[in-house]
């Protein structure tokens, strides 16, 4: 209905039988619909923004399938964090945008926060990072009437393994990913990327 065509590249199989922490790049208010078009027959629980909720239609999106997390109220965020992992001990896995919010840059990515990596290590489960190449072009976050029809490629990069990591690691996982997300946004040409040999990685 909205001429979405949304489409899955596999640089490497996709374990259905293994649990992750899945990882996103976020750029646009349709990528949590995309999300449940991408990671299918597997289960999974998102970490999603409380505010969001309150929008039309993605609002229920965000309520169905999302564990919310309020950023503003460090007690709130603990408890998410907390919902999170008893997900993972449960055999479900978990996707989190490390990026916290919308990238309005026009770099591949904008800054990671722990929390994913944390998670991560804390609980051994390895991370399995997701590109969403299209979404800003098919939904600018700068609206949410800004909806255009067109194709949409979710890219699942190799898995990256946690075993043997401690806390202390943390800064080092968190660099690994975020260099090879990038490199790959750059290698498939994703849209709102301007100036890639001038980028400036801000991990």
């Amino acid at each position: 209905m909205t001429g979405i065509f949304q489409r899955n590249i596999y640089e490497v199989p996709n374990d259905r039988s293994k649990q992750y922490v899945f990882v996103f790049n976020h750029i646009s208010y349709i990528d949590i619909p995309v999300i449940l078009k991408t990671i299918r027959r597997q289960q999974f629980r998102v970490l999603g923004k409380a505010e969001m909720a309150k929008i039309p239609l993605f609002g229920f999106i965000y309520r169905s399938a999302a564990v919310m997390v309020e950023r503003g109220d460090a007690d709130k965020r603990a408890k998410s964090v907390i919902q999170l992992k008893a997900v993972l001990k449960k055999g479900i896995s978990i996707v989190i945008a490390p990026e916290g919010t919308f990238n309005m840059t026009h770099m591949p990515l904008k800054e990671f926060y722990d929390g994913a990596f944390k998670i991560a290590i804390e609980t051994q489960t390895p991370i399995k990072p997701v590109l969403f190449l299209d979404t800003y072009d098919r939904m600018h976050y700068g609206s949410i009437f800004s909806m255009h029809p067109g194709r949409s490629r979710s890219v699942y990069l190799d898995e990256i393994p946690v075993d043997g990591l401690v806390l202390e690691d943390v800064g080092f996982l968190k660099e690994k990913v975020y260099k090879i997300m990038e490199e790959k946004l750059v290698a498939y040409k994703a849209s709102w990327i301007k100036n890639a040999d001038d980028k400036k990685m801000s991990v």
